[in-house]
């Protein structure tokens, strides 16, 4: 009986080590994860657009389909013209195929009978332009309602503008935002006293691309602004680090 009682006593007591052990572990281990560093490194940087993108649109109206055809020919050769005299290379001026609409008027006589009257066709087309040249294409877009004057009804969008080389430019910004992000780490392991381990997790952020100078703001999907030539961009970069 007394031999079984020093048995059971072993047994505890090596149950009570082994616990003991593995929480002590499981604390070491716990300890260890929760120890890192996280910040968030920043990138930005001003920019000028290279391409510019700009449409216009133009109507004519006539109860004869052949009419109101040759007068919109006679518009789009007076915008072609106006266009090239600004110094837009013909091959960046693109006209789209022409769209006819069918109008009718719509009337109830007094015996409440709906009817209606073929009134003519309506007929539309857009002239656009994609170019390197900013500004003439940016004087062009201002002037053209000129041609407004000699019987063209004329509407003229705002111009958008763009950045051909826009990869290589997020690219250089994410390398960036990284060594931003680990000089602050470092800063933060320095002054706590510590080194800074290794590389954990790196989440990256939303590319945004803004006007300069306007108060815009950045949207959780991103943001990309087309309506100004000036612009900046931004990206962060979420870095988690051990110590």
């Amino acid at each position: 009986m007394k031999s079984t009682t020093v048995i059971v006593s072993i047994i505890a007591a090596i149950g009570l080590i082994g616990a003991s052990w593995v929480l002590g572990n499981a604390y070491k281990y716990k300890f260890k994860v929760s120890n890192t560093i996280n910040v968030t490194g920043n990138a930005k940087k001003d920019f000028e657009s290279d391409i510019v993108k700009w449409s216009a649109s133009y109507s004519r109206k006539s109860i004869n389909l052949s009419e109101a055809s040759e007068q919109l020919k006679q518009d789009r050769d007076l915008v072609k013209n106006f266009l090239v005299q600004k110094g837009i290379k013909e091959n960046e001026i693109l006209f789209d195929a022409v769209n006819i609409v069918r109008d009718f008027s719509y009337h109830t006589d007094e015996r409440g009978n709906s009817f209606n009257t073929f009134t003519g066709y309506s007929l539309n087309q857009t002239v656009s332009i994609e170019s390197r040249d900013l500004d003439k294409v940016d004087n062009a877009s201002r002037e053209i309602s000129a041609l407004i004057s000699q019987g063209i009804e004329l509407a003229s969008n705002a111009p958008s503008y763009y950045y051909s080389k826009l990869e290589d430019l997020k690219l250089a910004l994410i390398a960036e935002a990284s060594k931003n992000a680990k000089v602050r780490a470092e800063n933060i392991a320095k002054e706590s006293g510590g080194s800074l381990g290794a590389l954990l997790k790196a989440d990256l952020g939303v590319f945004q691309i803004t006007g300069q100078n306007n108060n815009e703001d950045f949207s959780y999907g991103g943001v990309f602004n087309t309506s100004s030539r000036a612009k900046t961009a931004n990206i962060t970069v979420k870095v988690s680090y051990g110590q």
